[in-house]
């Protein structure tokens, strides 16, 4: 009998179990036709679990429920994993870190989240405290983060996985690039995590929510009032249009959004589109074709060219990691895919792995949205590219092209945005 999961597939604490069982090889399939509030209420599911909580992971020897349980269970099923650690020390770290991260960020997160969702009553004073102990376990994990690239040892563990897990709903639901922005090292952990193949491959796209849910509507209903004697309008007087009565609960009508600083630039003759086709068209002579045309159609009036350096290459110690933090960065980039071209670069074929990029931004300067909303752009040094020096116009040339070797070191991976 193969390993079944009886969840919902968006359910967070089934993922835990999911990205496990993809780090140690273990096939676990989806109940089928699982439906929450249904399927947990039949005898059959009791039997599993007599209070009707998920998830249950359905096994050979019996049923497992709690999620850190079945994470746990799904871990120990294969002898030769690192996911728990090499000695008694880092086991206890691991479950040290399990625990902190299901108390007190789990904890607040859903403290925070479910009255605003209509699961619970919304007490202002109980939100304020939840926030605040959110912000406290962040503040540790920030601190520890500083120095570390995972929770426990070199690489991925059980830790990681529970506690990206127990992320995952603060980030894609309540909180804010604003919010989050406090905790850099927490923000540069999560997507390295939700990056790494194992954890995409079940987890999925992931975008960071831009509000808060409002609180659920309270709506009372409108009182009819007395009809009053029409006045006699005065033909002199301009009275002023009446304003709709509103509910107090209702939302503010939507402000029109107001347009992005790069729209209102002067035209240019650059179209960075038919830049980004050229781009991606050219398979031979990319010199003579692609680099050319970049050339001709490049409008230094228009849009500026930036070299950028990793700050922190000596902590680039694991190939894969450092691809998937570079990843995270294109994807955060993703707001400014409309006025930007990149190409970043991982250097060497040995430990620390260098990163450099190139970047072509829209306008003379590089954008204070993009600034301000990417918080990867403060982990790099940035040079604005001397168009007059040969020397740096050709370095541009071979970071488009990928040329090899770069600087007198191999490639290790490039990647584009575009």
């Amino acid at each position: 009998m193969a390993l079944v999961m009886h969840a919902a597939k968006t359910n967070k604490n089934a993922f835990k179990t999911l990205i496990t069982a993809e780090y140690v090889g273990v096939e676990v399939k989806w109940a089928e036709k699982f439906e929450m509030g249904v399927s947990n209420k039949i005898p059959e599911f009791l039997k599993m679990n007599p209070i009707g909580k998920v998830p249950v992971l359905e096994t050979p020897d019996g049923p497992v429920f709690e999620s850190n349980a079945i994470a746990r269970y799904v871990a120990r099923l294969k002898t030769d994993t690192s996911l728990l650690g090499s000695s008694p020390i880092e086991y206890g770290h691991i479950e040290q870190w399990i625990d902190f991260s299901s108390l007190e960020i789990d904890t607040n997160v859903l403290k925070w989240l479910m009255p605003r969702f209509g699961y619970a009553n919304y007490v202002a004073p109980v939100e304020e405290a939840a926030i605040a102990g959110l912000k406290r376990a962040l503040g540790a994990l920030n601190t520890h983060l500083a120095s570390h690239t995972f929770l426990v040892g070199h690489s991925v563990t059980l830790a990681d996985i529970i506690t990206t897990c127990n992320l995952y709903l603060g980030f894609k639901v309540m909180m804010t690039k604003t919010f989050s922005a406090e905790f850099p090292h927490v923000e540069r952990y999560f997507w390295t995590m939700v990056n790494q193949p194992n954890f995409s491959k079940v987890i999925g796209e992931l975008k960071q929510t831009e509000a808060v849910p409002p609180l659920p509507s309270s709506k009372k209903p409108v009182q009819p009032k007395e009809a009053k004697p029409k006045a006699e309008p005065k033909k002199e007087e301009k009275k002023e249009a009446p304003k709709a009565e509103t509910n107090g609960d209702e939302e503010e009508a939507p402000k029109p959004k107001p347009k992005n600083p790069l729209d209102l630039l002067p035209p240019s003759k650059m179209v960075l589109d038919d830049w980004k086709r050229l781009y991606s068209n050219t398979k031979t002579n990319f010199r003579e074709v692609a680099i050319k045309g970049f050339w001709e159609m490049f409008d230094p009036e228009g849009y500026s060219l930036w070299f950028c350096d990793y700050k922190y290459n000596d902590e680039n110690m694991v190939s894969f990691v450092t691809m998937n933090k570079v990843g995270g960065f294109l994807q955060r980039m993703d707001l400014a895919r409309k006025y930007a071209f990149g190409k970043m670069l991982i250097i060497g074929n040995e430990p620390p792995f260098k990163v450099k990029g190139l970047w072509l931004f829209r306008g003379p300067e590089i954008p204070k949205f993009v600034m301000d909303e990417c918080y990867d752009m403060e982990l790099y040094e940035w040079t604005k590219v001397d168009l007059s020096d040969e020397a740096q116009k050709e370095r541009v040339n071979q970071m488009i092209e990928d040329f090899e070797p770069f600087e007198g070191e191999t490639l290790l991976d490039a990647k584009c945005f575009k």
